[in-house]
């Protein structure tokens, strides 16, 4: 057995212990409980679990295997998943390929921009890709350029979507993106053609002739490679993507994960990819549904027996634990919880990932070393200020503790 397997069977084994509600309760589990209770959120459609990290015992319990809409902490399972399969380390390639030949310093033929699903690809790395074509010896390009978006699949959005979040909640996804989509004060729905005449741009900037047209085409297998740019390292990507609860970025990295390890760039092979993590990782499955990475699916479902799991494996791997812990936002400090916990004990003692639609709320972390919290809550609408309201007051008596 992996040692993942294994501690992934403690996690398991401790989440499917009895829940607490039928036993005699702690004072710890009253004042707990007793957070929990606000007007306009209703008990039986909300969830929570806390975990003593030093024993791994459950300390507090309610429907923990109730599926949920999880709301942005659907942003954790693609968090783990992510590096647990392609490491803090991994970097997403942008790449320019010459298809054609060069004769002194033009180029007959075309170049192709091709994208891996960078999300944070900009006109500075357009800039520095038109400055290795000059380094390279080319003052001519007579076929234009072509956009290569084809390492993911072009559906721009992801099933459950609202059609709102569409641009409002997220750009157009594509393996080709600068600047997150966006062409002066507006998003583009053609983000690849963008990209290519952004490159245009920038290579005449750097003195290069671009003769011919822009197009969305394929690199072919005889083509030369001439320039390349690399993203920062994953640990940076899902730092900003769960501090700030980027939803373009949870996408596109979801459906990197689909292209890396099943060679098909779709939002359907990374949820695989992910729902593959999280089993090997032995968090419980019963009930969870992995649809999109950023939970703006109407269609996604996490069990607060889930998220703990997840939280737990990831703080007992000392090669995630850096960069999860990391990635979370800062209590009062910065990310989505700058302005919720301004005040001791919670202040800088919890990271967390928040979570909120007009259906869900959720928040889910850990507090100092001490423990780890799920608290995941839906209505039908959901009053997000009294969801906050217990989540803060449960986070604030496990951060007094």
């Amino acid at each position: 057995m992996t040692r993942r397997f294994l501690i992934g069977l403690l996690v398991l084994a401790a989440l499917a212990s009895p829940g607490l509600a039928g036993a005699q309760q702690t004072p710890l589990q009253a004042r707990l409980a007793k957070a929990l209770r606000v007007p306009h959120v209703a008990p039986a459609r909300s969830a929570a679990v806390a975990v003593d990290l030093a024993s791994g015992s459950v300390l507090f319990s309610q429907n923990p295997a109730l599926p949920l809409a999880p709301a942005s902490n659907e942003k954790l399972p693609l968090t783990f998943a992510a590096l647990a399969t392609l490491g803090s380390n991994y970097r997403i390639e942008t790449d320019v390929f010459g298809e054609g030949e060069q004769d002194g310093t033009t180029f007959t033929g075309a170049l192709v921009l091709k994208g891996s699903g960078d999300p944070t690809l900009s006109s500075a790395g357009l800039r520095s890709l038109a400055a290795q074509v000059r380094t390279y010896g080319i003052r001519r390009i007579t076929g234009g350029i072509v956009a290569d978006e084809s390492y993911f699949d072009t559906r721009r959005i992801v099933a459950g979507w609202k059609p709102s979040f569409f641009i409002e909640e997220s750009p157009p996804l594509s393996a080709l993106v600068v600047n997150r989509a966006r062409v002066g004060r507006f998003v583009t729905r053609t983000p690849a053609l963008s990209a290519a005449t952004a490159f245009r741009t920038a290579l005449r900037s750097a003195g290069i002739v671009v003769e011919g047209p822009v197009r969305l085409g394929k690199v072919d297998e005889f083509s030369i490679p001439i320039a390349e740019v690399e993203s920062p390292a994953l640990a940076s990507i899902i730092r900003f993507m769960d501090r700030e609860s980027d939803n373009f970025t949870a996408e596109l990295l979801l459906k990197q994960l689909g292209a890396v390890e099943l060679e098909r760039g779709t939002s359907a092979a990374g949820a695989a990819v992910v729902i593959q993590s999280l089993a090997e990782a032995g968090v419980p499955m019963a009930g969870v549904r992995i649809v999109d990475g950023s939970g703006l699916s109407r269609l996604d479902r996490l069990t607060a027996n889930a998220v703990a799991a997840i939280l737990k494996a990831a703080y007992a791997d000392p090669t995630m634990k850096p960069a999860f812990v990391s990635a979370l936002p800062v209590a009062g400090i910065n990310g989505t919880l700058a302005d919720r916990f301004r005040k001791p004990p919670a202040r800088g003692r919890v990271v967390a990932k928040t979570g909120t639609t007009s259906e869900a709320s959720a928040l889910s972390g850990f507090v100092s070393t001490r423990y780890l919290f799920t608290v995941l809550q839906n209505g039908h609408p959901l009053s997000y200020w009294w969801a906050r309201r217990a989540q803060d007051r449960f986070v604030e008596v496990l951060a007094a503790q």
